[in-house]
């Protein structure tokens, strides 16, 4: 039997430490947004404000072809100013996109025990987790949002620790993405005057996680958010959204894309996925390229799923502005740190924009 979900201890131990969930929470018969879900009026999302970034995606086929150049200079300037920028001709099959999210909601329909065995205390393997929200113990508003983690080291641990109901669908998205991670990060880095060798991408995104994101139906979205507002801590993160919608963007400089502090909406595009620059290339870049804030909504119709792929360096290298781009610039906004300190501060907080880039920087108070 569900606990009184007006109780918020109740309410914490059944969606987070017994595993639950929001689903559990929701297929339980809830009509109302519980008190721990209610976002301050300030970070509620009004969708009627925000207008649709109306930007055709980038076609990646032409890359190395006569218009190479051109495509080049559409991957830059969105990197530039939004950090999010949507992408066709991938590479990655249409229909393995299309099972991506015909799994993960064959996943979260699972009864949940099934779920619960990845939460964070007794998952038997570190490279499976699941849980919800983000960071429960930390949060004044919980976030709407159901999440599994999977840590990419080898195909055979793969093999052996992943779910095995999403593990084979997630790793083959993973193969086939990663030649336009690749192909993508050439173009930011020759933009910036390096010439990257494969081995200097190799580090800068050693580190691999496909996640499955599911938002179940809320009662009234307008109280509620599924993610609440950040930026994403590596490298470049690739999205596979669903058609229902509900990703948001915020400009961080008045550009093209519209005027400082606004939000745009990320609409889906069939066959499209969505990159989004991260932390760890605007600390590369010194600023150059924006790691872009961003926020979900929910949804009162249907259930929403979105599989990110997120990639970073290992734990243990050192960032910093690159040299090349520092001696042009005369000045590095940013000091050098190890990664793992940066994750460290990255997820002992609750969301909060981009305040994490304030660990990085170098007149940070």
């Amino acid at each position: 039997m569900a606990p009184s979900f007006d109780d918020g201890n109740s309410l914490f131990n059944f969606v987070v430490r017994d595993g639950n969930g929001v689903k559990g929470m929701v297929d339980s018969g809830l009509s109302t947004v519980p008190q721990a879900y209610m976002q301050p009026p300030i970070e509620r999302i009004d969708k009627d404000r925000a207008r649709k970034h109306g930007h055709p995606p980038i076609d990646l086929s032409k890359l190395g072809g006569p218009e190479h150049d051109e495509v080049a200079k559409q991957i830059v300037r969105a990197a530039e100013s939004l950090g999010f920028f949507q992408v066709v001709n991938h590479g990655v099959p249409v229909d393995l996109l299309e099972s991506l999210k015909d799994t993960a909601h064959d996943f979260f329909s699972l009864p949940a025990e099934k779920k619960a065995v990845y939460r964070d205390d007794v998952s038997p393997t570190p490279l499976v987790k699941y849980g919800t929200s983000f960071v429960p113990q930390k949060e004044k508003a919980l976030e709407w949002k159901d999440y599994i983690s999977m840590q990419y080291t080898n195909d055979a641990e793969a093999l052996q620790h992943w779910p095995e109901e999403i593990r084979d669908v997630s790793l083959e998205y993973l193969r086939t993405s990663m030649s336009m991670v690749r192909k993508l990060l050439q173009v930011l880095l020759e933009n910036l005057g390096v010439k990257p060798e494969d081995s200097m991408i190799d580090v800068l995104v050693d580190k691999k996680m496909v996640n499955m994101n599911y938002y179940p139906t809320c009662p009234n979205p307008d109280l509620t958010v599924g993610v609440g507002r950040h930026s994403d801590m590596g490298t470049l993160t690739i999205l596979l959204q669903d058609g229902i919608g509900g990703l948001y963007v915020k400009i961080e400089d008045d550009s093209e894309f519209g005027k400082k502090g606004e939000w745009v909406e990320i609409p889906p595009v069939p066959s499209a996925l969505v990159i989004n620059v991260g932390d760890m290339v605007q600390v590369l870049s010194n600023g150059k390229y924006k790691s872009a804030e961003h926020r979900v909504r929910t949804t009162s119709t249907k259930s929403r799923v979105s599989i990110p792929i997120f990639t970073m360096p290992n734990a243990t290298a050192k960032i910093a502005p690159l040299p090349e781009v520092v001696e042009k610039d005369g000045n590095t906004l940013y000091k050098e740190f190890v990664l793992a300190d940066y994750m460290k501060n990255f997820f002992s907080n609750a969301h909060d924009g981009k305040k994490s880039l304030d660990f990085a920087k170098i007149n940070s108070a």
